[in-house]
């Protein structure tokens, strides 16, 4: 058995022989749920250990993490569609007492998060005025399980053609524009978002896109504080330029 890689350190791949698993201790709880949709791939065993961690083993796929050019495919969205539209996923998140990641809440976290970068960030601010100024236009009844990092590493497709969705550690029920707004922003063309969102199975609409621009700004600063915390200079001025062109957009009446 060795480590599988990952921030958590808690995946690993196990072989003997010709076989190969993937083992993950304290996975997601509604894997179980992933897997029966076809989401993730296939969870072969669950087993409780004495400790209480909580060990997964699922079947090894062979095949290719996703390339920032491949997202713009109707499959992603799909898939994504399948996700967000999934009445047992959502149940099971809120039988685990999950609650909304409401607007509200997302920008009192993003408040304590920012601190400093409030005072000397000018993009960083205006930012989080624009989302204080709109919060009230970004509400929603609708709320789905979102995955909530759709990073082009987190999907993965198998030699068999099959596309998955992994690591589901930081999941929430919330608006489906958080997923949305990183995917579409991040890996589509804005003149493709409409046959994306076509596939995905939803319309192109003026609140979607209002919706989609105030989570973006909201994952951009926060990106933008987490990666100047941390001295990563290349990911740190990758994400303030994207933040003060959604600025721009939002700015100039694009919403």
């Amino acid at each position: 058995m060795r480590p599988a890689g990952g921030a958590t350190g808690e995946a690993y791949v196990a072989e003997q022989g010709e076989q190969k698993i993937f083992i993950k201790r304290n996975s997601s709880p509604f894997l179980a749920v992933l897997s029966a949709e076809g989401i993730v791939p296939k969870l072969l065993w669950t087993k409780r250990l004495e400790s209480g961690d909580v060990i997964t083993a699922q079947r090894w796929v062979n095949g290719r993490e996703l390339k920032s050019f491949d997202m713009n495919d109707a499959r992603i969205a799909r898939l994504l569609g399948k996700i967000h539209r999934s009445k047992e996923l959502l149940e099971m998140f809120r039988r685990l007492g999950n609650t909304p990641l409401t607007p509200e809440r997302l920008l009192y976290g993003l408040k304590e998060q920012a601190g400093p970068a409030l005072k000397s960030d000018h993009a960083v601010t205006e930012a989080m005025v624009w989302l204080e100024e709109h919060i009230g236009e970004v509400q929603t009844d609708h709320y789905v399980v979102c995955h909530s990092d759709v990073n082009h590493n987190n999907w993965i497709i198998s030699e068999e053609d099959a596309l998955y969705l992994i690591d589901w550690d930081g999941a929430n029920v919330a608006d489906p524009a958080l997923d949305l707004s990183a995917l579409l922003y991040l890996y589509v063309p804005e003149e493709d978002w409409k046959s994306w969102l076509d596939s995905y199975g939803v319309t192109l609409t003026p609140d979607l896109v209002k919706r989609m621009s105030w989570y973006m700004l909201a994952q951009s600063i926060e990106s933008v504080v987490w990666h100047g915390g941390k001295g990563q200079t290349t990911e740190y001025t990758k994400w303030r330029t994207l933040l003060k062109e959604v600025l721009h957009k939002v700015n100039v009446g694009m919403n």
